[in-house]
């Protein structure tokens, strides 16, 4: 018979289930020679930008890859830097200086990276400089041509409670992903309506609303239309919401139109998107 009093054993994570807000962690089988190749520099650039910057070469490497290959040169001069609210600023992937002029001027508290993988010096750079200022640095990944699940959801919402502010939420071009954050912080932080919070996905930001990452909007969209019949947001998301049945009808939608596949080469070809 068991003491009701005594200490009971902690739950231990299960090393099979993949975290909700690091989906990226957890490889799937590759299907074709491709892809095996794709996934296997995949898990070289994480092996190499995961390790910390301990010698000249790796820093200057780290700063060269952010600069050229993640096109940091660009950033340097546009950010795409904006407030969401007085809690919190959505933006592009930030130098290190950026973040560092953020945190004195503003009082940033927390950095938040919506990008996937870790493919770019970038993330060791940013790791190192918000460690360096006192910031709280969280990776919750999220897809700009692809939806959360509901556990995905519940995850974020939880983030968003716990997140010290300001908080900085950015993916590589502050356009998509960063816009979905903001439009969710606005929801869930701030108590605004789906209607309101859908501005976050706009041009105005560098957005697309029609091609793959027009699957936002349509997200939004079904989320307002369920606001107009007295179903509250979080209501929606936990009894009536369908990842599979939106991003279905989208991209039915995408082989369809041809603005949607110009937009599709823009987002893809063009600017080069995640």
């Amino acid at each position: 018979m068991t003491d009701p009093d005594a200490p009971q054993p902690s739950a231990r994570p299960d090393p099979l289930r993949p975290d909700p807000l690091r989906p990226d962690a957890v490889m799937a089988p590759p299907k074709t020679a491709k892809e095996a190749k794709r996934q296997a520099r995949r898990l070289r650039a994480q092996e190499r930008w995961e390790t910390s910057l301990e010698s000249p070469r790796a820093r200057l490497r780290a700063w060269l890859d952010m600069l050229f290959v993640d096109h940091g040169v660009i950033r340097a001069v546009y950010l795409n830097l904006h407030p969401v609210g007085p809690d919190a600023f959505r933006a592009a992937q930030p130098l290190p200086g950026q973040i560092a002029r953020l945190a004195r001027r503003s009082g940033l508290k927390a950095v938040i990276s919506l990008r996937g993988g870790v493919l770019h010096g970038s993330y060791p750079l940013e790791r190192e400089v918000c460690e360096a200022e006192g910031l709280v640095f969280t990776r919750a990944v999220l897809r700009s041509r692809g939806l959360p699940s509901r556990e995905e959801f519940a995850a974020l919402e939880t983030l968003i409670a716990e997140t010290p502010t300001p908080v900085l939420f950015h993916c590589k071009s502050g356009a998509d992903r960063a816009g979905f954050m903001a439009a969710l912080w606005m929801i869930l932080h701030e108590g605004r309506s789906a209607a309101e919070a859908a501005g976050q996905l706009s041009l105005r930001y560098g957005h697309l609303s029609h091609g793959p990452t027009g699957v936002l909007d349509r997200f939004f969209a079904e989320a307002v239309a369920a606001e107009a019949r007295g179903v509250p947001f979080r209501v929606w998301i936990e009894t009536e919401y369908d990842r599979e049945a939106i991003e279905t009808a989208h991209r039915a939608q995408g082989r369809r139109g041809l603005v949607e596949r110009i937009s599709g080469w823009i987002t893809d070809r063009l600017l080069r998107r995640e």
